[in-house]
């Protein structure tokens, strides 16, 4: 899990443990879907056309690794990019990840199709 400081740079240990949780398709599919907006389960279901447990299952990976965070809204919990990891954007309109070890880069057309969904 990322250090509470206010620079957005992770050691080598911290590094690994995000990238081996961002080693699967589907949880970096679910990250550049929360990298724009925040989802509850349901809308990441339907987006990306898996069942709820194995969406489920990959946010709670996500989630230990501190990479996204759920808040509670009734009896749903909507997830959002850890705001420590959403300042390790290299720019408000920026697709990439630093995190001073490493660079994770998202396609710009990708997030800008994100962002022009409603």
């Amino acid at each position: 899990m990322m250090k509470s400081t206010s620079k957005a740079v992770l050691d080598s240990g911290e590094c690994a443990d995000v990238l081996r949780a961002l080693g699967d398709k589907t949880r970096l599919r679910v990250l550049e879907s929360l990298l724009t907006h925040e989802q509850c389960v349901t809308d990441l279901v339907l987006e990306l056309r898996k069942t709820q447990p194995h969406i489920s299952h990959h946010l709670r990976i996500l989630r230990h690794a501190g990479i996204i965070e759920g808040i509670r809204e009734g009896q749903r919990i909507c997830y959002r990019v850890n705001p420590q990891f959403q300042r390790a954007l290299t720019s408000p309109k920026a697709q990439a990840l630093d995190f001073g070890c490493c660079q994770l880069a998202f396609p710009e057309a990708l997030l800008q199709n994100r962002l022009s969904r409603p």
